[in-house]
């Protein structure tokens, strides 16, 4: 233990700011979480290879058989960067409690 009353106070300040940076250091771990950066680049790459769907070439139609598959393929990137997005909304990451 501290022995004077100045030097025990300046060591529950410096736990308060730890707890402090803990707890924002929570904050910035779900930032980076898996999660967001996969639904990220989905959505990213779904607007782009969408985007290129809604213009089709003849020769790109013929070559897929008719089916647009860059607006198919685009969309369902839409649908599932979504999904990791929600999923990351509706189950956040808990950062460990420490004690």
């Amino acid at each position: 233990m501290a022995e004077n009353p100045h030097q025990d106070t300046e060591i529950a300040h410096h736990a308060a700011e730890i707890a402090d940076l803990e707890r924002q250091s929570g904050t910035a771990s779900r930032l980076f979480d898996v999660r967001t950066v996969i639904g990220a680049l989905f959505l990213v790459y779904g607007v782009l290879i969408g985007g290129a769907g809604l213009f089709p070439d003849a020769a790109e139609l013929e070559k897929a058989q008719g089916v647009n598959i860059n607006l198919w393929t685009g969309l369902s990137m839409l649908v599932v960067g979504g999904l990791f997005l929600l999923w990351l909304r509706l189950r956040p990451l808990r950062a460990p409690q420490l004690e």
